[in-house]
């Protein structure tokens, strides 16, 4: 896999996220789940402007960004807070995973970018309640 291939991947998930993000918040009531929804909100912006990027950074190595899906596969009985936090922890989960491979494909600033966005999700992950986990690819550092 090249470093265009790993930037497209990483845009193509960064168009779920956002999708993702965005029927999140709008299962989330602003009036009854105030902190919820702002969280759910600071996630969005924040896919929203790694999505941004990573439509540059394809540019710039020469490719054409992919394009967003119509529309993505998302559990309907995500209706709860508890069921939202989760759905939203997991999709960080996946980031990180999808950013790290960019890390390991990439050199210089598009891996000190990516470096530092899977690091931004992985603490995402856990202030929506996600549990902490080795990073994948590091099988050494799981504690017995």
């Amino acid at each position: 896999m090249s470093v265009l291939d790993a930037l497209q991947a990483t845009l193509a998930d960064e168009h779920a996220a956002l999708y993702t993000y965005g029927v999140l918040g709008a299962r989330t009531s602003q009036a009854t789940s105030p902190a919820l929804f702002e969280t759910l909100t600071a996630g969005y912006r924040r896919h929203r402007a790694r999505r941004d990027q990573l439509r540059l950074m394809v540019r710039d190595v020469g490719g054409d960004p992919v394009a967003a899906e119509a529309a993505y596969d998302l559990d309907g009985t995500l209706l709860r807070p508890p069921q939202l936090e989760r759905a939203a922890a997991d999709l960080e989960a996946a980031s990180v995973e999808v950013l790290l491979a960019l890390v390991a494909r990439s050199s210089g600033s598009v891996r000190e970018w990516a470096l530092t966005e899977a690091t931004w999700s992985a603490v995402w992950q856990l202030q929506l309640g996600g549990g902490a986990a080795t990073w994948p690819g590091a099988p050494e550092l799981d504690l017995p």
